[in-house]
């Protein structure tokens, strides 16, 4: 998708099948900002946002490839909670690209897996999924694909911590923004994208 019009085209797929602003940032890998602005086209003048769209299909369509970038971010997450004494008993997916390399990185580490559904646009919140662990008395470390606004993990930590567990890392594959940690909880990621301009 090299073009505006193209991403114009597949944010108006999505919206017909549903989704929300949100879950069509999630798939597009924009924030939810630039998918109004991709929606809207600038209604009102506006200039695009500033954003980074970030395209990984080529790791995403072969679980071998999903298992080299999970060994990548199990190393930085080994050298994290050693470097700042961390101990981790879960590893949190966020629903839906945060899953697979959440799994794998959990096998890895010997840790319970458990898996998260944002809130999106639904006002009571996010939900953890019965199917797996929960968080409970638990110290997390968070999984996703990419980090834009910051609004996802913040809303899986405060939930984490009103489910009565405690969250101690989050790592991303891309990180969007200059931020170093997300509502205290330090924040790595395997790449770091900005804008320089």
């Amino acid at each position: 998708m090299k073009s505006i019009d193209a991403l114009v085209r597949r944010a108006m797929e999505y919206k017909e099948k549903g989704l929300s602003e949100k879950e069509i940032g999630d798939e597009l890998h924009l924030s939810p900002e630039t998918v109004t602005w991709l929606l809207t086209r600038g209604v009102k003048g506006e200039a695009p946002p500033r954003d980074i769209k970030i395209g990984w299909r080529s790791v995403g369509v072969y679980g071998n490839r999903i298992g080299f970038i999970s060994a990548a971010l199990t190393d930085v997450i080994l050298e994290e909670t050693e470097k700042r004494d961390l101990k981790a008993t879960a590893v949190l997916g966020i629903a839906i690209n945060g899953i697979p390399y959440a799994t794998l990185i959990s096998e890895d580490m010997g840790m319970e897996l458990v898996v998260y559904r944002p809130a999106h646009d639904r006002p009571k919140g996010g939900a953890f999924s019965s199917n797996y662990a929960g968080v409970d008395g638990k110290d997390v470390i968070i999984i996703d694909d990419v980090i834009s606004t910051g609004e996802t993990i913040r809303g899986a930590i405060k939930e984490t911590q009103e489910a009565g567990g405690q969250v101690v890392l989050a790592v991303v594959f891309v990180n969007k923004t200059d931020r170093d940690d997300v509502d205290g909880v330090p924040l790595r990621a395997l790449v770091r994208a900005r804008g320089i301009m």
